[in-house]
């Protein structure tokens, strides 16, 4: 495999692709609501209060990025996740968030206390 981190990658347009699909709210609300199992729909919906339509916009754009798997069972179609790393990736940024976070309360609580 290339080396991302060499500035001359292609594999850079493919990272950056990737983070796209997972840099949109609606669509990491579905991820969640998958975390659980396999879902249709319907049930996606009201799990997440978006629209048929916005879900399944959202659906399409994470099963071509092959996060989703779709499957059909009798007349209802279930999505599943494809790829469970997702969630360690989105633990780890959601972690780094959370300390660069505390680095800034900690450091507004200094400057006051000066």
């Amino acid at each position: 495999m290339a080396n991302i981190l060499n500035p001359e990658s292609e594999a850079l347009a493919f990272v950056a692709d990737y983070l796209k699909v997972l840099a949109e709210r609606n669509r990491l609300r579905v991820l969640c609501c998958l975390r659980s199992g396999p879902r249709n729909v319907a049930d996606i919906v009201e799990a997440t209060g978006l629209t048929q339509a916005n879900t399944s916009k959202h659906l399409k754009v994470l099963a071509q990025a092959g996060m989703v798997a779709r499957q059909s069972q009798g007349t209802s179609v279930y999505y599943r996740i494809a790829d469970p790393l997702i969630f360690d990736l989105c633990e780890l940024i959601s972690q780094r968030l959370s300390d660069r976070l505390e680095q800034q309360q900690q450091a507004i609580a200094t400057f006051r206390n000066r």
